[in-house]
């Protein structure tokens, strides 16, 4: 590991950032439901209330619209809050707010108003939680014109890019996966901020290129490493941003290597795996050499069974498979 450079986990980091924007900038707030006193369900807001107190660490009502809309009104004022939603699921009940005032608001207004918002929630399944608490929505808020959509994949990039979030001036949806809180991983001790809308190759190869997304990420790079036993060259590109994409990182990948296989844990049918394929399908189509694969969850609702639950979301031999079916075609 290089010099200035230590392991902490993702919600470390994610808590680093926090407090390191929240002592830079006094208009950076946080709030939402049980994020003070407990530190919030997965302890990312830790010690926040004890620094900066109850004016700027807020504990909300049982209310998403409630937090949403305190959000947005004082973003609108020229504070920069941070909402946590307990889970990606309870978002949908302040779409409302979300969808038709923060992500309209600047255009509306003609620049007049902006909306330094971000809003942070975990996503996707794993914890044997059950169909209202495993969802995987990152393409719906994608494809709503005006927000901002940020899936990092490890703790160097949580950090880095929920520092660019809260320092944007346009609403920004923050998804974390819920199993990647307590995973380790290198982050710098020096102050850093990463850069939205930039994607990372986490593995060059040559043979075919893997876009994943999340905690896909971790399982791409396991594949691709036990895939180079057998002589293919994997690439795996993280496009950390879902919106904007990082559409010439991910051109220039697939033109170089041919093939192209997406793995997200969204759900299959018009899922986020679907949006990369047809812009690769309608920008790179005369480099393929062969069809593009999708590595998804299933169109079916989570259930709590942790063994059906398995069943359902994507896994390292689900990628196998389809890098072998794609390496295949001739």
């Amino acid at each position: 590991m290089s010099e200035g450079m230590r392991t902490i986990t993702y919600a470390e980091a994610l808590n680093e950032a926090l407090h390191e924007e929240m002592q830079r900038d006094p208009n950076v707030f946080v709030l939402g439901e049980d994020i003070g006193i407990l530190g919030g369900l997965f302890q990312v807001t830790k010690g926040l209330l004890d620094e900066f107190g109850t004016e700027r660490v807020i504990d909300t009502p049982i209310s998403e619209a409630a937090i949403a809309g305190a959000g947005i009104g004082a973003s609108l004022v020229g504070a920069k809050p941070v909402i946590e939603f307990q889970f990606n699921d309870f978002m949908t009940i302040a779409m409302d707010q979300i969808v038709n005032h923060a992500a309209k608001l600047r255009y509306m207004t003609g620049g007049q108003a902006t909306v330094p918002l971000v809003i942070r929630a975990p996503i996707c399944s794993g914890i044997g939680m059950g169909a209202q608490h495993s969802q995987s929505l990152e393409a719906w808020f994608a494809h709503i014109p005006g927000l901002i959509v940020v899936m990092p994949s490890t703790p160097y990039a949580a950090k880095g890019l929920l520092k660019a979030a809260i320092r944007n001036p346009n609403p920004v949806i923050f998804l974390e996966h819920r199993l990647l809180y307590a995973t380790k991983g290198p982050v710098p001790e020096q102050n850093f901020v990463s850069k939205i809308s930039k994607a990372v190759i986490h593995r060059k190869g040559t043979d075919l290129t893997i876009v994943a997304t999340g905690r896909m990420v971790g399982l791409a790079l396991t594949a691709a490493e036990r895939l180079s036993k057998d002589g293919v060259d994997v690439e795996v590109l993280d496009p950390q941003t879902l919106k904007p994409l990082d559409t010439e990182a991910i051109l220039t990948s697939v033109r170089k290597t041919k093939r192209l296989v997406i793995v997200n844990e969204g759900s299959r049918s018009c899922g986020y795996a679907a949006e990369i394929s047809a812009m690769v399908a309608e920008l790179a189509f005369e480099h393929l050499a062969a069809p593009i694969h999708r590595v998804t969850s299933k169109d079916v609702p989570m259930p709590v069974s942790r063994v059906l639950e398995k069943e359902l979301l994507p896994d390292t031999n689900a990628i196998l498979d389809s890098v072998k079916a794609c390496m295949a075609f001739s």
